[in-house]
This record gives C-alpha cells, structure tokens and sequence, in this order.
C-alpha cells in the first residue's frame, strides 16, 4: 500500500476538513460552553481520528443572537470561548499535530453592536456612517413601509425601522437574517478595507484559511428594487431572492480576497485556502466562484439536499464533476453541517434516536463521500452516528429562526446538542459541571449510546467507519483527487471506479445484490458477505477484473 504524495501548497485539494462547532465541542471551564481550550484538548482525538484540519465556528466578541454569527469584534476571542492567547496556543498545537485551522468569517453581516453600527445609529440619514450599510427612507407618506418587499430569511421583513436621535421615527436598515445583524454596504470601500485588515490579522496569527459564511451574498441590487417573489428567502430559509444574493460584483471581492491569500503564500509556500458557503441555483453558478482567481473551494450542497435515491445521487455528483472539477477546483463534498438535520435522522425515521434504517444509510453515504474526487467536510458528531435530537422542549430552544417564526421547522438547535465525550448520563465528560452548570443545550439520555470513549471501544461504530475510511483514503493514490468512471449496474446500485481499479459502489434499496465485480475487500459500511452487496450498505474494495 503506498503513501500518497502530498504537494504542501495544493493540500486543500483533497482534504478531510472537521468542522468544529466550538460552543458545543468541550468546554474546559465548568460554564457548560465550548471554548478554544477545550478545542485544543479535542486535537490528539481529532489528530487520532485522521482528518488535516479544522473549521472553527465564530468565536469572535459577540451579543449571540445567531449563535457568534452577528460579530461585534472580528480581531478578538469573546471571553466566554478565551483569548488572543489560548487562540495563539490552538494553533501551535495545531500546526505541531500537521493539523490545519480555518476560521468562519462572517462578511455579509454584523451585530447590531458593533461600533460602526452604533455609530450608524447615532449619526444623521445621508452621513459616512449610514452609508457602511443599506440605510433607506420607507415607502408611503410617512415612510411608515419598509423600502422594499424583501423578507428574512429567519422570518418576518428583512428591514427594521430607526429612531431617530431627536426621538422621530427615522430611517429603517436592512438584515437579510435578524435585526440584531444588519448588512454591510460592500458598494462603500470602507467595507472592503476593514476586511482586508481582518484577515490580515488572523492571517498574521497564522491560520490556514477561512470558511466564508454566505459568500453568495455581500452585494445587493443597488436600486433596491421589489421582489418578484418577496417571501422565497423565508419560505426556503436559502438565499434565493436574484435581488438579494448572487450580484456579479461579488466575484470582485473573492479575486481580491485570493490574492491577499497568495501573497502570504508567496512569503511562506504554505497555502492558505478560501471556501466559500455558496448556495446558488445551479452547479454551473457554483463553478463561477471557484474559478482559478476566486475561492479555491465552495461547499456543494446538493450532495447534503439529495434524497436517498441512486439516480438523484449520480445526477448530483456527474453535475459536480462536470461543473466544478472543470474550473481547476476540486469539489467540496459535505454531508452535515450546524445548520442542517443529522443524516441519521434525515435519511431515516425522525424519532428520537433515529432509526436502524437512518444508521446504516448515514453510514453508507460516509462511504461514498469518502471515495469522491475532491475534499470532504465532517461536522463534529458525524463520526459517532448522533442523530438529531427532535424533542428539545420550547424553553430550551435558541435558534432565532424559532424566536422570529414561532415554527420548529429547520431550527437549528437538533444538531448542535454538545457532544458526549464519556460516561453514562449528561454532561458526558463534555463539562465538568461544576457547580451543578449544565451544558447550554440539554443531552439526552440515549446520548450514552454514542459517547465517545464507547465509540472508541467498538470496532464496528460509525467512528472505527470514518477513522478507517480516511486511513485508506490517505493511504491509497487512488482516492483523494482525480476522477471517476461509472460502473453500470442494476436499479437501485451506485457505483464508480477510482484509479482504474478501486470500486466504491452503494446498495440504495432494502435487498441485497449481487456485488457490481469481484475483487479484493477494504472496507464496507455494514456486513457485507462476499459477491454480495447488501441492502443500504456502501463498499470499497479492489478489482481483479
């Protein structure tokens, strides 16, 4: 089995990236919160488990009314995560384990109490202030309506309404998600320049790159202008409103943005990567942000959206490859993430602990993203099976899509429940609980069943699965990047060749097949007896054929 060789300055091209929801990951403290130590404690697992880096949530000074998504400071730790000084010691030790950082930067919004905000608030209409963001008169007599018929994407109007500082009521703002996150102007250069020196900071503390939050978005329609269909954003909780998202200027930025990347590459010969969270209507836009002088990556969601379903696995895939892989990128393959509900619920039954059927689906659809050309994304929990917790009760609830819409549908909280380190009952090793403090989410009792330490002890759990999937995948020169060929197969079977002789192929239905050729076994999701592929299961192995 020989090792691949890696080119340092391409090491993004096939990575196996961990993202860590750092609230929820271990908390060092007692206060029942994650934070950057408790990161840093998690690295020999993370270095164990076999992934080349880690996607760090928002730990920047924020009120946390999304969660660190409305960033109040982007150069400081909140005090509730640490410091300058334990980030500075996350990634040292990091960097010694040959692991790599990113961080989620956040540039399409703010918090409402970040200084030039309040700066804003407090300055007259027309001032240098209000024009960092999308200030507007209301419509009708007495300005009463908002500018425009656009709506949240967390519900309700995307504009609130000023007062004034003689008490009047005034201008009004707009927030593509909360109040509490008002949108920058990225038409005013003052914008622009304040993120170069945001990432120029990070950069200079040596992070490896940046996970960019919303990347379709930063520019708006500069009329303003009414939707044809206000309420898309809210109905798909996505970014679709043609007037809102996706304006050409956008790509500007990202070759602006690339090219800091590269200078400081050029300094070192380490690469440092952008990736963009780009939701658009099609691969083919997705490929316009990957192009050689933009983001080095984006994320492609539509493997995450795709049904459990063969032909709409491979319809997904051969548009990615046809695409993405096209523009000199690699695709960027996620299954999970902190805003979406657990595989293991998604593709089974919604109970509490998610279903058999669910397990060993999520199990085969690891696998198969896995054998994929390109980079994989892992959400913390991913590779110990957890399901999505479906019965947090209302009191406990912090998604602001629920404050803002009093509806359950798509909260966010299910799948950000801290993670369960040891033992048999909450807090599972993830706190101390010192002082009878509580995780900020409540753990469930079943939570028992997929700590870590049992995880560990279980050669046939989802994390031996993950573990010895991206052991081969290091290993093996046919995994990783290139291309793949398709096998033919019965209905209901997917499967492709890697290198010319490694097989992955994936048993969508309940019955077993017959195995698509013969060969040598490496690794399967679930039983799999030989020349059989049993029902749900994904396999790889080699071909003697």
């Amino acid at each position: 089995m020989s090792l691949k060789r890696i080119d340092s300055r391409q090491w993004w091209r096939d990575a196996v990236i961990y993202q860590v929801y750092v609230r929820s990951f271990l908390d060092s403290t007692g206060d029942g919160i994650g934070d950057l130590a408790g990161v840093r404690a998690g690295l020999p697992y993370l270095k164990k488990l076999g992934v080349d880096g880690i996607w760090l949530s928002p730990f920047y000074p924020s009120p946390q009314h999304d969660h660190g998504y409305d960033v109040a400071d982007y150069c400081d730790v909140d005090p509730v995560f640490g410091d300058l000084a334990e980030f500075d010691l996350l990634v040292t030790q990091a960097r010694r384990l040959g692991i790599k950082v990113l961080l989620d930067i956040v540039p399409n919004h703010c918090s409402s109490e970040h200084p030039w905000f309040r700066e804003a608030l407090a300055s007259p209409p027309g001032s240098p202030e209000r024009a960092r963001f999308h200030f507007a008169d209301g419509r009708g007599p007495d300005g009463s309506e908002p500018p425009n018929n656009w709506h949240a994407m967390f519900g309700g109007p995307a504009w609130s309404r000023v007062t004034e500082a003689d008490g009047s009521p005034g201008q009004w703002y707009l927030h593509m998600f909360t109040p509490e996150q008002p949108d920058w102007n990225w038409r005013n250069p003052e914008v622009a320049a304040e993120f170069d020196r945001t990432l120029r900071f990070w950069l200079d503390r040596g992070v490896d790159g940046f996970r960019i939050d919303v990347a379709a978005g930063l520019f708006k329609h500069p009329d303003l202008p009414d939707s044809p269909d206000p309420e898309a954003d809210a109905r798909t909780r996505d970014s679709v409103n043609p007037l809102a998202w996706n304006q050409p200027e956008v790509h500007d930025v990202w070759r602006h943005w690339r090219a800091v990347c590269e200078e400081y590459t050029a300094r070192d010969g380490r690469e440092r990567l952008l990736v963009g969270e780009v939701s658009v209507p099609s691969a083919r836009e997705h490929a316009m942000y990957v192009r050689p002088d933009e983001l080095h990556q984006a994320f492609f969601f539509d493997l995450l959206g795709a049904p459990w379903d063969a032909d709409a696995f491979r319809k997904v895939i051969s548009e990615a490859m046809e695409d993405i892989a096209g523009t000199g990128s690699t695709v960027t393959w996620v299954l999970n993430n902190h805003d979406q509900v657990r595989t293991v619920t998604r593709y089974g039954e919604p109970t509490p602990q998610g279903s058999g059927l669910g397990a060993a689906r999520a199990r085969a659809a690891a696998l198969l993203m896995l054998a994929l050309p390109g980079a994989a994304y892992i959400y913390q929990g991913e590779e110990l099976g957890l399901p999505e917790v479906v019965d947090l009760p209302d009191d406990v609830l912090t998604d602001p899509i629920f404050r803002r819409t009093g509806s359950r549908a798509r909260i966010r909280d299910g799948c950000r429940v801290p993670l369960p380190w040891s033992g048999q009952a909450s807090p599972f090793g993830f706190t101390s609980g010192a002082g009878g403090v509580k995780p900020w989410l409540p753990q469930p009792e079943y939570f028992a069943e997929y700590a870590t330490d049992r995880a560990l002890a279980d050669t046939q759990s989802f994390w031996h699965l993950y573990r010895d999937g991206l052991q081969l995948r290091a290993a093996l020169p046919q995994l990783g990047e290139g291309t793949l060929q398709w096998l033919d197969t019965q209905p209901g079977v997917l499967a492709f060749v890697r290198g010319g002789d490694l097989v992955c192929a994936v048993n969508f239905g309940t019955a077993p097949v017959p195995a698509p050729v013969s060969g040598t076994p490496l690794l399967a999701s679930g039983p799999c007896p030989a020349g059989v592929l049993p029902g749900s299961t994904a396999a790889w192995w080699i071909s003697d054929s």
